[in-house]
């Protein structure tokens, strides 16, 4: 098995010390781990999970400012704890703090308010669920525990176009005839959901089943607001999955056992669902085949129930995903594991549209580790979150990792504050006189008026090749003196959309030849500025690239026709 072994020291109960990769390991005494993990508004990055720590006594309080503080009050129990950390974008531990609550035993998810909050959702140890709602800095708004007078627990918390959150799990079953919940025939445990408004009110709360166990594994929101919901149902005989679609009050529209095996037939368990950008639904499944070993599936589907793609991914070890998102263009990364006789790796996949798989990277050390979630950032890197187990130990710690878009791990941008701001500090003059504008994920858009090309043309004129050659010395020189995080200098042409007395094919193949033209008339200039040496450092990281009119600039909702003529760089990190 390919591993990819972590470097690090020893952290501090409240700190973590990184090597250049963001790798993040936090230990805590005895068992640790982060399942979910968000961005928040100000780009740091959150997880949640579970730490094992021991109540102090203390003298008891009536009044509660702090999450964590009202969940201490609610149990005197010992046991694992809800915990949270956010990290910067430089690794650096911002919050490390853990719910003094020993009833409550795992935070399951955490998702993201429009005021920079965050609805927290779990279950405690003797079978109760909870949602908490907190602002930016930790502090309660509310919290709510739920649930039957039976075992329950969740598995996920979803956030809702509305702005509440739906909670997503398993009851055991209940006969109490008085409770309309309960309906005749549900037995065992039965998948179990409840919708809170954004104020934190419990809207319903039902059940849904058969007369054998039903558990419910992850749900998602459609466009018309109506739920999908992904379960499992087993009986002596057979073992399901089951996709069920209902309205947003609840009630069931559809229910399909998309699978449906005998015991003797290979296991088969769903992990996540997803909403795509095209409106139809992915779910990442473990298929076990006739000697258990487990492998990927991923099933697309539409909301009629209409099964598109049906694919399994067979890799060389046991393997299965977690979680998976889709990044803006329509590729997918998932997460989880892959093991082999000796350890457990933490496993990233990058997958195209199609689910195929494109590249997969293993990390971990000599010992188990395993990712559970991940989210895309606005830059889209990825935040991945899971447990790390050290060399010769028995106890998991919690794992935080941010990747790139090809899976491979990221670097931290030390370079006075980050990366970011160091090519921003390079090119404050001419940001300043506008001429240049940088965002955020390193592309590089010029904006005076004299470097747009005309209509149809892709040779420099003097003026162009002017600035280039002085922004060029000055970008170069940064990025060769910063080149071991710089894995990519991407030149993308542009052009307006128009092409008289042509049909639909011709304009746009007209165009993206100009925009090729454009991306090398520029590339051409830079590379012929530097000297052997620095050539052929450059022939590893540059890439050019026509995108005819597919990114022209839209104002006020009209081309704007001078401005799409032109070209971007864009700084691609390792």
């Amino acid at each position: 098995m390919k591993l990819f072994l972590l470097f690090f020291l020893l952290f501090s109960l409240s700190n973590a010390q990184t090597t250049k990769d963001f790798s993040v390991i936090i230990h805590k005494p005895f068992n640790a781990g982060l399942f979910d993990i968000t961005e928040d508004h100000d780009r740091t990055i959150t997880a949640v999970g579970f730490a094992n720590e021991f109540k102090r006594s203390s003298a008891p309080s009536k009044t509660y400012t702090n999450a964590f503080d009202y969940l201490e009050s609610v149990s005197n129990k010992y046991g694992a704890q809800m915990s949270l950390i956010k990290v910067n974008n430089q690794a650096q531990i911002l919050l490390s703090k853990t719910a003094k609550l020993n009833r409550f035993n795992k935070a399951v998810a955490v998702v993201k308010t429009p005021t920079n909050g965050y609805f927290i959702g779990g279950y405690t140890l003797d079978g109760s669920l909870l949602v908490a709602k907190l602002d930016a800095n930790g502090n309660i708004l509310y919290a709510k525990i739920f649930g039957t007078k039976n075992y329950d627990r969740m598995s996920n918390l979803i956030l809702l176009s509305d702005g509440g959150v739906l909670a997503v799990g398993s009851s055991f079953t209940s006969r109490a005839t008085t409770d309309a919940m309960f309906q005749t025939g549900l037995g065992n445990n039965d998948i179990f959901i409840t919708r809170f408004s954004k104020e934190g009110e419990i809207l319903w709360s039902k059940k849904y089943g058969t007369r054998f166990d039903d558990n419910s594994i992850d749900a998602v929101e459609a466009q018309d607001g109506s739920i999908i919901v992904v379960s499992t149902m087993s009986s002596q005989k057979s073992r399901d999955v089951s996709f069920m679609r209902i309205t947003e009050n609840g009630n069931k529209i559809w229910l399909n056992h998309f699978i449906t095996q005998t015991q003797d037939e290979n296991l088969v368990v769903p992990k996540k669902i997803i909403r795509l950008r095209d409106n139809n639904f992915v779910v990442s499944l473990i298929q076990y085949n006739h000697v258990q070993k487990e492998h990927i599936r991923l099933v697309k589907f539409d909301l009629y129930q209409n099964i598109l793609a049906d694919k399994e991914i067979a890799t060389t070890y046991p393997s299965g995903l977690m979680d998976i998102k889709e990044f803006s263009n329509g590729m997918l990364m998932g997460v989880g594991y892959v093991k082999d006789k000796h350890n457990t790796d933490g496993l990233a996949m990058l997958l195209d549209s199609d689910l195929a798989m494109l590249k997969q990277e293993h990390y971990g050390g000599e010992n188990f580790d395993i990712f559970y979630a991940l989210t895309i950032l606005h830059n889209t890197q990825v935040a991945v979150a899971g447990i790390h187990t050290d060399d010769y130990s028995q106890e998991g710690n919690m794992w935080i990792l941010k990747l790139n878009q090809d899976a491979t791990i990221a670097q931290i941008a030390t370079l006075q504050g980050n990366f970011y701001d160091a090519l921003c500090k390079t090119f404050e003059k001419e940001i300043q006189a506008n001429r240049l504008h940088i965002k955020e994920d390193l592309t590089i858009e010029f904006t005076d008026k004299a470097l747009y090309f005309k209509a149809g043309e892709y040779k420099l004129t003097q003026a162009q090749r002017n600035f280039l050659q002085r922004f060029s010395k000055k970008l170069l020189e940064f990025l060769y003196a910063n080149k071991d995080y710089v894995e990519t200098l991407s030149i993308n042409g542009h052009t307006s959309s128009e092409w008289k007395n042509v049909s639909f094919k011709e304009r746009y193949l007209n165009n993206e030849d100009l925009s090729m033209k454009r991306s090398f008339s520029v590339l051409r200039e830079l590379f012929g500025t530097q000297d052997e040496s620095r050539q052929k450092w450059l022939t590893k990281i540059l890439q050019g690239s026509g995108l005819s009119y597919s990114h022209n600039i839209i104002n006020s909702g009209l081309e704007d026709k001078t401005r799409s003529r032109r070209v971007t760089l864009k700084v691609i990190l390792k």
